[in-house]
């Protein structure tokens, strides 16, 4: 298909460029750094029970999976923009997106192409998170069941940035701009749910709604909500229609 061929040439692009390899190197030095922060944390507690005489033990998922994936999605925030921010920038600035525009291919597989390729590197990243993970096996017994509900909650909340974020850089040829952007909305989802907290109307329910961070909440929980899957489900629909539209401006332009 269509879509998998640009799908397999923006990860060409991404692997023969700086952008995937720094981007991945730094997310697992941070993720890796935000686990130790957690292991620490439970072991020191887990210390401080014993010695007070509690014989209940703690619960790893709680202190250390659902800390880390928390933590994880925050690190999407900043690593989802600059992952986004050439998909159509660099077409665009480099005059390439007329003969994409000009292609016998359809509007729609550029599209699912370039963002199921900027999904395979996100999920490439959570894999890299994962190594921290199976290091818990080696000491305990973690359930494995919210972690994979957990990660399936990140995969979701990335594919929701990288759509939104993929729309962002079909409004622009600047690269920085996209990225700044793409920071800027999707910094404004992680936040918008704070005004709930300011008062209890229905204007600030619903937009509290929006919020990512709430809707990520539950999987990082370990609970399958369907209203969040929904969410998720929407929201990069809404990003890739409006890149459709995007993009079919400037074929009119053109």
């Amino acid at each position: 298909m269509n879509v998998f061929t640009i799908c397999r040439k923006e990860l060409n692009t991404y692997f023969r460029s700086p952008i995937a390899y720094g981007v991945m190197f730094f997310f697992a030095l941070i993720a890796g750094y935000f686990f130790y922060v957690a292991t620490g944390s439970f072991v020191a507690q887990t210390y401080r029970s014993q010695l007070m005489g509690q014989s209940q033990p703690m619960d790893v998922n709680e202190w250390v999976v659902r800390s880390l994936l928390s933590n994880v999605g925050v690190i999407g925030l900043f690593m989802c923009p600059m992952i986004t921010m050439r998909l159509f920038a660099e077409e665009k600035r480099t005059g390439s997106i007329e003969l994409l525009m000009t292609s016998p291919l359809k509007e729609y597989e550029i599209i699912i192409g370039k963002w199921l390729a900027a999904v395979i590197l996100y999920a490439a990243m959570l894999c890299l998170s994962l190594i921290n993970l199976a290091t818990l096996y080696l000491y305990g017994k973690p359930s494995w069941k919210p972690m994979l509900i957990g990660y399936l909650g990140l995969l979701l909340q990335g594919g929701c940035m990288l759509a939104l974020g993929t729309f962002i850089s079909a409004c622009t040829r600047n690269q920085i701009v996209a990225c700044v952007g793409g920071f800027g909305v999707f910094l404004l989802l992680w936040v918008i749910g704070w005004v709930s907290s300011l008062e209890s109307t229905t204007l600030t329910q619903t937009i509290s709604y929006l919020s990512i961070v709430d809707r990520a909440d539950s999987f990082s929980k370990g609970v399958l909500d369907s209203k969040d899957a929904i969410y998720f489900a929407s929201m990069i629909f809404l990003g890739l229609f409006l890149t459709g539209r995007a993009i079919e401006s400037v074929r009119w332009r053109a």
